[in-house]
C-alpha cells in the first residue's frame, strides 16, 4: 500500500500567533510546512527583533524549520516612497502584500516547494481578496501554486489571538511600519 505523498508549503509568517494558528490548520495537508520571516516593512529595529525572536521560539517549540530573509528596511521604505499617507489597505500596503509575496514565491520556487502561502490573510485589517489576486498572479508567474486561503474566516483572527494567549506570545498593536503606528 503506497502512502499518498503531501505537497511541501513555504508560508510567510509576519507574527507569530497568526503564524502557530495557521501552521495548525495546515499541518494535515502539507508534509513539510517551512516558515519564511521576511518583513522589511516591520519597524524600529526592536520591534522586528522581537517578532523575529518570537517566530523562531515558536518554531522551535513544534519543531518547524524558519529561513529568515535579510531584514531590508531602507530598500522597502524606497518601495513605499510617496505612500506615507496612505491609509491602512491603502497604496502603501499593497506595494508591502505584493513584496512579501513575490519574495516568498520566488524563495519557494529557487528551493522547490509545492506551494507557497501567507499568513497576511489571518488579519481582519488586510484585504484577502487583494492578496488572492496577488498571489495567483505570482502563481502564474513563477509557475509555483499559491495556496489561497483566507484565513479569517471561521473566526480564524480571534483564534489567532486566542493561541498568542494561551502560549503567553507576543502580540503586536500594530501592522508593523511606521506609517501603520501612527494610527
Amino acid at each position: 500500500m503506497s502512502e499518498e505523498i503531501k505537497p511541501k508549503i513555504l508560508m510567510q509568517i509576519c507574527c507569530v500567533g497568526c503564524g502557530v494558528f495557521v501552521v495548525d490548520e495546515l499541518k494535515n495537508d502539507f508534509d513539510e510546512i517551512v516558515l519564511y520571516f521576511y518583513n522589511p516593512n516591520i519597524w524600529p529595529s526592536t520591534e522586528y527583533d522581537r517578532r523575529l525572536e518570537e517566530a523562531k521560539k515558536i518554531a522551535e517549540k513544534f519543531h518547524y524549520e524558519i529561513i529568515i530573509a535579510e531584514n531590508n528596511h531602507s530598500e522597502w521604505l524606497g518601495m513605499v516612497k510617496g505612500l506615507e499617507g496612505e491609509p491602512e489597505k491603502g497604496k502603501r500596503c499593497l506595494v508591502c502584500y505584493h513584496d512579501r509575496l513575490e519574495a516568498t514565491a520566488q524563495k519557494a520556487k529557487e528551493l522547490g516547494f509545492d506551494y507557497f502561502g501567507t499568513t497576511l490573510t489571518t488579519s481582519p485589517h488586510k484585504d484577502a481578496v487583494i492578496i488572492s489576486e496577488m498571489g495567483l498572479a505570482l502563481e502564474n508567474k513563477y509557475n509555483i501554486k499559491y495556496l489561497d486561503r483566507d484565513f479569517k474566516k471561521g473566526d480564524g483572527f480571534k483564534k489567532s489571538c486566542q493561541i498568542t494567549k494561551e502560549l503567553n506570545l507576543y502580540r503586536q498593536t500594530y501592522c508593523g511600519c511606521e506609517f501603520s503606528i501612527r494610527k
